[in-house]
């Protein structure tokens, strides 16, 4: 359903569940939401079957597009339900809990990040992936990262001026210092 490259037939009068229907096989006896489940070998009672009637991809609702690739009405469906309104608030909650042994001693750190977007201007999930990646071609084209090839983003001349722009800008990971978790008996 994620194909671009040519238009829907008939999409002006196509239901969100005819056009999960299109990518399937005729069956008179099984509901598209039946055929779908057995096609992805889900569980008809799953939690992704039920996020997907959440998203209302089995309702007859038109999907109100005169036409469309299947890539643009699929989009078109989600926005329904994934778009912002005015009255939401875009927030991004992240946390980390590393649990490691050091010195005979079970220890944690608990990080977090916290990132409120802006409705319709910029939000939260794009500030806290867009930037990032803005940030280091940037850094690359200026030449402050002279690594060549394809690196993860553990190290230092890679991660450590990303973060100092991110906190510039109020993208911060707030880190608490370890601390030793009593385990009866274990602990030593």
């Amino acid at each position: 359903a994620t194909d671009d490259s040519y238009l829907m037939e008939n999409a002006g009068e196509m239901t969100h569940k005819q056009f999960i229907n299109s990518f399937l096989s005729y069956n008179p006896y099984d509901s598209v939401e039946l055929k779908l489940a057995h096609y992805l070998n889900l569980d008809f009672d799953s939690l992704e079957m039920f996020k997907l009637r959440w998203l209302g991809m089995f309702d007859e609702e038109p999907v109100g597009l005169e036409e469309g690739t299947p890539a643009q009405i699929l989009e078109h469906i989600l926005k329904k339900k994934w778009s912002l309104n005015e009255q939401d608030r875009d927030l991004i909650v992240m946390w980390h809990k590393f649990e490691y042994w050091e010195d005979k001693q079970l220890k944690v750190i608990n990080s977090y990040l916290i990132s409120e977007g802006e409705i319709n201007h910029q939000t939260a999930m794009a500030r806290t992936v867009g930037l990032p990646v803005g940030i280091g071609a940037r850094l690359i084209l200026n030449g402050k990262i002279s690594l060549k090839g394809v690196h993860i983003p553990t190290v230092k001349e890679i991660y450590e001026p990303i973060l100092d722009e991110l906190r510039k800008m109020g993208i911060e990971l707030h880190e608490e210092l370890p601390r030793i978790i009593k385990i009866p008996g274990k602990n030593l």
